[in-house]
C-alpha cells in the first residue's frame, strides 16, 4: 500500500507544479495585444505570402528512422553498462527481441532506400 501512496504523492505534486505554473503565467504575463504578437515567428525569419504551405510526407520516414537509432542508443548503451555483471538469460532474450524489432525496422528502410547516400 505504500507504493501507491508514494505515486499517488508524486502525482500530486506533480500537478500542483503544474497547477502553479499556469497560475504564474495568468498572473504575470503581459496582456497588451500587439501587431507583432499576433504574427508568426519561424526561425526568427519574417512570414512571406500565405501562412499554408505543404509539407513533405517523406521526411516522416526520417523521423522514424531517427526514433530507431535513438531509442536504439537510449536503450542499449545503459543496458551493457549493466551486461558487466551477471544478467542471466532472460535479460539477453528480452534485449534480443529489442534488437531484432530494431533490424525489422532498418530492414524496412533498407528496402525502400532510405539508407542510400546517393
Amino acid at each position: 500500500m505504500e507504493a501507491y501512496v508514494v505515486a499517488a504523492a508524486v502525482l500530486g505534486v506533480g500537478v500542483l507544479l503544474f497547477v502553479a505554473a499556469m497560475a504564474a503565467r495568468w498572473l504575470f504575463a503581459p496582456r497588451t495585444r500587439t501587431v507583432a504578437s499576433g504574427t508568426t515567428y519561424e526561425s526568427g525569419v519574417d512570414p512571406v505570402g500565405t501562412g499554408w504551405a505543404q509539407t513533405q510526407v517523406r521526411y516522416l520516414v526520417y523521423a522514424f528512422l531517427y526514433v530507431i537509432f535513438a531509442v536504439d542508443a537510449v536503450y542499449l548503451f545503459p543496458w551493457a553498462l549493466v551486461a558487466r555483471g551477471h544478467l542471466g538469460r532472460a535479460s539477453l532474450v528480452e534485449v534480443g527481441v529489442f534488437i531484432g524489432i530494431i533490424l525489422i525496422g532498418l530492414a524496412h528502410a533498407a528496402r525502400r532506400g532510405l539508407l542510400k547516400w546517393t
